[in-house]
């Protein structure tokens, strides 16, 4: 003969009991999600901003007092966009820099507006390839704020910057001889509405 057993049954005020118990589980699951999307953003421009991943670069006060001299020049290739909202004209003066590892270098970008009406634009900017980006260090650069052109307005706009010297001991960077420091001018959002 088999017996089988059923399962215990609960009362209504233990079902309701564990009912609600299930809904605050579900409903702290479904907050923690909302704020981690939340914060997901910032939390990765600051965790690339840190450590140099894609590509950021990093922000420095001053350059070394001398740069490698045992050390081969690199190649810094200057790209300039611009996004179609925005009516400018976004050029590098040069196309190209070279310099040593731990060597001070001032590039020029020009912007113009060529709209009927003052625009203010924001730039972001990347190195590629993205292992040079923890090495690559601004001292001044236009893109730390907003930009606003009037009408046919030309601006020469400097970055400063240097290579860390570690750059050219580092057994993944041994290899690079030219970076590209690109950015792209955005119009920037307007905080009044």
């Amino acid at each position: 003969m088999t017996t089988t057993t059923s399962p215990p049954h609960l009362s209504p005020a233990d079902q309701q009991k564990s009912n609600n118990r299930l809904l605050l589980i579900v409903a702290l699951v479904v907050a923690s999600m909302v704020g981690l999307a939340y914060a997901s953003v910032p939390l990765y421009k600051l965790f690339c901003q840190v450590t140099g991943f894609g590509g950021t670069t990093q922000v420095a006060t001053e350059a070394p007092d001398q740069p490698l001299a045992y050390a081969a020049p690199l190649s810094v290739r200057l790209d300039a966009n611009v996004n179609p909202q925005l009516n400018w004209s976004f050029v590098p003066v040069e196309a190209e820099v070279r310099l040593k590892p731990g060597e001070e270098v001032t590039a020029l970008y020009r912007a113009t507006n060529i709209g009927t009406e003052p625009s203010t634009g924001t730039a972001t900017f990347n190195v590629t390839p993205q292992k040079a980006g923890p090495y690559f260090m601004k001292i001044e650069c236009f893109c730390f704020t907003e930009q606003t052109l009037q009408p046919g307005e030309s601006v020469d706009m400097p970055v400063r910057f240097f290579l860390d010297s570690e750059i050219a001991s580092d057994i993944n960077t041994v290899d690079i001889d030219e970076i590209v420091l690109s950015y792209t001018f955005f119009k920037a959002v307007d905080k009044t509405s």
